[in-house]
């Protein structure tokens, strides 16, 4: 195609295409032998029942999968409560998240999140046209209930709340958001994909509150990230209708088995939450004595404040040289940050003894 065709095709695309550059058309893959500590995941394997669940629909390759996810949703259900009207499944708890910004927003609306919190979050908002309004944490990570009724967030279309939260580890009692959306007549989305790892859970919210959802996912509890497999909770009426807007056999047959089965195996990763809470402690525990500051987390990684005089993204390059991967965010106010996912004892022996080493060297 011509560079005059090009731009001609481009000039075609909606004013929000048109504001989005193009991913770039190759990237290189992490190298298979790094210490992955930068995107949140369970590396440890499914357990046995569930890993041969798999392996059974894998056998079921050339059919479709089951639509409207009923048998997932049914089992969710029984195993958390509820009725299945109640339930969604998705594509991951990310599909269902595009799903909200869709029914919800129109251009010219606004949106309210806890900032700091998932980034994704304002790609979605541009995506609607939408305005991404940010509420700044109360102190020690409290809940500003009255900012987020009555500030700039009063005539947000819905209001996100991660609890325990991306990327800070914080988690907020479930009483504080029950008095939010007792208050409220818009949606609050709380997005436990975290919960796991927490002392708390709002999930009993759900049959007390028609303008509550919760949104869950098994990639950070469950190891399953690459399956993608997760939940909405809420009203049927709320919940019937994003069912309508979703595509048509949005899961796959592995991603529902697995999903049924961990539903009926979930003790088997009580082991798996305690390694993780331990590990995390010890980490937490290393760190504070180089220097850094450790905000106390809920979730399967920490958001550590490096040493004064250093930053971020310098600690960033000196662990990639070694080749350990850790996450940095250009957000204002955590460029003197690293998050650090909670791997399996080898990662975190590795990483420990590279910051021992980098420290030493300084």
């Amino acid at each position: 195609m011509s560079d005059a065709k090009l731009q001609s095709v481009i000039s075609a695309l909606t004013q929000v295409a048109t504001q989005l550059n193009a991913m770039p058309t190759s990237q290189s893959a992490p190298d298979a032998n790094c210490v992955k500590l930068n995107t949140n995941e369970n590396p440890f394997p499914l357990p046995m029942m569930v890993m041969q669940s798999a392996l059974a629909a894998l056998e079921r390759h050339y059919m479709y999968p089951e639509d409207d996810n009923l048998s997932l949703r049914t089992a969710a259900a029984d195993a958390y409560g509820l009725s299945q009207d109640q339930v969604i499944a998705g594509n991951g708890s990310s599909e269902l998240l595009g799903l909200i910004y869709r029914a919800f927003l129109s251009p010219g609306d606004s949106v309210a999140m806890m900032s700091p919190g998932f980034s994704f979050n304002r790609k979605l908002a541009m995506l609607q046209g939408a305005r991404f309004l940010e509420v700044e944490w109360g102190e020690s990570y409290s809940l500003p209930t009255e900012q987020l009724l009555l500030g700039p967030a009063k005539d947000a279309k819905f209001i996100l709340l991660a609890n325990p939260n991306n990327p800070t580890g914080t988690f907020v009692p479930v009483a504080e958001i029950d008095r939010l959306v007792d208050q409220s007549n818009r949606l609050i989305v709380v997005d436990e994909a975290y919960v796991d790892f927490a002392p708390d859970d709002a999930l009993r919210l759900v049959d007390r509150h028609s303008n509550l959802m919760i949104l869950r996912t098994f990639s950070k509890g469950y190891a399953a990230a690459g399956i993608r497999v997760g939940f909405g909770f809420g009203h049927p009426e709320l919940i019937g209708r994003l069912r309508n807007l979703q595509n048509v056999f949005n899961m796959n047959l592995i991603g529902h088995a697995v999903g049924i089965s961990i539903l009926s195996h979930r003790a088997d990763y009580d082991e798996n939450h305690r390694y993780i809470k331990h590990e995390r402690q010890r980490a937490t525990t290393a760190l504070s004595q180089f220097g850094f500051s450790v905000i106390p987390s809920h979730t399967n990684f920490l958001l550590a404040r490096v040493p004064p005089g250093q930053d971020g993204k310098w600690w960033h390059a000196s662990l990639d040289r070694r080749n350990i991967l850790v996450a940095v965010f250009p957000d204002d106010g955590l460029e003197n940050y690293i998050r650090i996912s909670i791997g399996t004892k080898t990662q975190m022996d590795t990483f420990i003894s590279a910051v021992r080493d980098i420290s030493e060297s300084l």
